[in-house]
């Protein structure tokens, strides 16, 4: 017998006390990570069979055997909904990586006071460089990460040289050759050149 030397009348009253302790315990100390909640809800149930006088081994049954099938539906459900809910790539601070930004404040590579700041899409950002080089204000730059609440920008190099438009040289010669001009037409009979 599961009685474990506990009076028949007093299971309910264990059952529900061990119900509001894991509840408690459930969100206080594990943060609503949902592994005691079943256990919590299966002993509230056993708790329900013994006030109805169902046999002990019933309400351990319940107790166990619910919380379990509880805890794998739970986890399945979890499992499922944290899938379907992962930030996709270019969503939240990552999304500025790769963006090109204006500097509002100069950005000094030291920045010990913390004020280098860019504009991105109209977003202002703390903005760091790796670079030894300060970033003047008014200057373009690209996010290439995020550290914390702050960016990390690189100049915009503009020093690559532009395919050029025409070849270098003297000027190409028109692509369409001449057309030739028509053959002088013989005088017909009766005319006079």
């Amino acid at each position: 017998m599961l009685d474990l030397g506990i009076d028949l009348n007093m299971w309910p009253w264990v059952w529900l006390g061990i119900a509001v302790f894991f509840a408690i315990i459930e969100l206080t100390v594990l943060a609503g990570t949902f592994v005691l909640l079943p256990f919590s809800i299966s002993a509230f149930a056993a708790s329900l069979l013994g006030f109805y006088d169902v046999p002990i081994e019933y309400q351990w049954l319940m107790f166990v055997g619910g919380g379990a099938a509880l805890w794998v539906f739970l986890y399945r459900y979890a499992k499922r909904f944290a899938g379907e809910n992962e930030m996709s790539p270019g969503v939240g601070a990552d999304r500025v990586v790769g963006l090109t930004a204006i500097v509002t404040a100069a950005i000094d590579p030291d920045d010990t006071d913390r004020r280098g700041r860019v504009s991105v899409q109209g977003e202002v950002w703390g903005a760091l460089t790796e670079l030894d080089t300060p970033l003047a204000e008014g200057s373009k730059v690209r996010v290439t990460s995020v550290n914390g609440t702050r960016v990390v920008v690189e100049p915009l190099d503009f020093s690559a040289p532009s395919p050029p438009t025409s070849p270098p040289g003297p000027s190409t010669p028109n692509p369409t050759p001449p057309s030739p001009s028509p053959p002088p037409s013989a005088p017909s009979a009766g005319e006079t050149t």
